[in-house]
């Protein structure tokens, strides 16, 4: 496995010369952070591999940011005291905040003429443009997105079939959903419905999906107001209420819900595609796991958030950037996803690792991990907020929808708490 010779081009790394780059010419150490210990099991073994095929560029991580939120706060607080590291894996939704606050101390890498510097046949062969478009931030590209996924449903094949089900044909809205996880739970004692662990998930993603899936958004066109308090949010705030009044879902945290789901006490559940490994070797021979797509109301406009994370290059120094871009390429090039989606589950942000020599044969024998990759054509831009509040933004928004799943607060209600605070921590 070998990283191809590229000609960089000039001045396109702060103004330095870099006529050739294939492998660093000295040794170079390159200061890696990413989010989530769990994820250590991809990032690991595929550093290692680009280790072997560049032997003078090491590569050390640094201790996992718990979430993305976590990340993006280690970095603001790193960005102050000149100890950023040279490549960071940020969510999304915080990357234009990220990118912005980096910009104003030039600690960030504008990555768009090291890619128009490579032959252009390899970059189309490789890259989309919708997913090249995940890592620009105000019509720059500062990141090459890494992983990339949709919420999916997961569920139980036999507690479906047992309520009256056909798993081959799932429902693909939340009416027809939440109907069939109110059979499940009446179907069998101490068995929940459905889990939708919005009420404490670590970031807005599932929330967001439940606008976006009713064809709604977030933010008006302008980027400058709360757009959700309309029908759609309201329809969003009783579906989940629904989830637990009706379809019995128990408000546990998120780890417990999959723990739950995998025992074979949950019959639906929502969650990343990115634990589709864990889950499919955890349940073993329990049950009949089965995936579907994410239900969507309307079928014209719904969309869903693009979850996952952009490769950011932060370091200033120019050996260390020259390495970065190689080491930003293995990772989002097709062997190196190909590792990616069969030790997760994300969906591929590489066009080659879809073909015959690299996932093709995978998803073949494994359909449940194919799923992500049927609803590409939902997916949609998952953006954070103005104003640099986005963390903040959703820790409250968290609290609201807790109380209003729980019953303390009615939909309505609780709606238009959440418009009123997120438009008051927008500024």
């Amino acid at each position: 496995m070998t990283i191809t010779r590229r000609t960089l081009g000039t001045a396109i790394l702060a103004g330095l010369s870099a006529p050739r780059l294939a492998r660093a010419q000295t040794p170079v150490t390159l200061d890696v952070l990413y989010c989530f210990p769990a994820f250590a099991r991809f990032h690991e073994p595929v550093a290692q591999e680009f280790m072997r095929a560049n032997p003078n560029i090491r590569v050390t991580f640094r201790a996992p940011a718990p979430t993305y939120d976590d990340g993006h706060q280690a970095m603001l607080r790193s960005a102050v005291t000149n100890q950023l590291p040279d490549v960071f894996y940020s969510g999304f939704h915080l990357q234009a905040e990220l990118v912005r606050t980096l910009l104003r101390r030039q600690q960030v890498l504008d990555l768009g003429p090291l890619l128009a510097a490579e032959p252009q046949d390899w970059v189309r062969a490789n890259y989309s443009p919708k997913i090249l478009d995940l890592g620009r931030v105000d019509g720059r590209l500062y990141g090459m997105a890494f992983n990339a996924s949709t919420p999916v449903v997961y569920f139980n094949t036999e507690l479906v079939r047992a309520a009256g089900g056909d798993p081959a044909r799932m429902p693909d809205t939340w009416n027809d959903t939440v109907a069939l996880a109110s059979r499940i739970r009446a179907s069998g004692s101490n068995v929940a419905g459905l889990g939708y662990n919005v009420h404490d998930w670590p970031d807005d993603w599932l929330f967001r999906a439940m606008i976006h899936q009713g064809g709604g958004n977030m933010l008006n066109e302008a980027g400058n107001a709360v757009a959700f308090g309309d029908a759609v949010g309201l329809r969003a705030m009783n579906h989940l209420r629904r989830f637990v009044s009706e379809a019995g879902m128990p408000l546990i945290d998120w780890d417990q819900s999959r723990q739950q789901f995998i025992a074979g006490g949950i019959g639906i559940f929502v969650d990343t595609p990115a634990r589709m490994r864990q889950v499919t070797d955890s349940i073993g021979n329990r049950f009949t796991l089965g995936t579907s797509v994410f239900p969507l109301d309307d079928k014209e406009k719904g969309g869903l958030p693009t979850g996952g994370n952009a490769a950011l290059v932060t370091t200033r120094d120019a050996a260390k950037q020259r390495a970065a871009w190689e080491f930003v390429k293995y990772m989002t090039g097709p062997q190196a996803q190909k590792a990616v989606v069969e030790t997760s589950g994300y969906l591929p942000t590489n066009l080659r690792a879809l073909g015959p020599e690299f996932l093709g044969p995978y998803y073949e024998a494994n359909p449940n991990f194919r799923t992500v990759a049927r609803q590409m054509d939902r997916s949609v831009p998952w953006q954070g907020y103005p104003g640099g509040n986005s963390v903040r933004i959703w820790r409250t928004q968290r609290e609201v929808i807790n109380r209003v799943m729980r019953g303390d607060v009615a939909a309505d209600a609780g709606l238009e708490r959440l418009v009123r605070e997120t438009a008051a921590l927008m500024g």
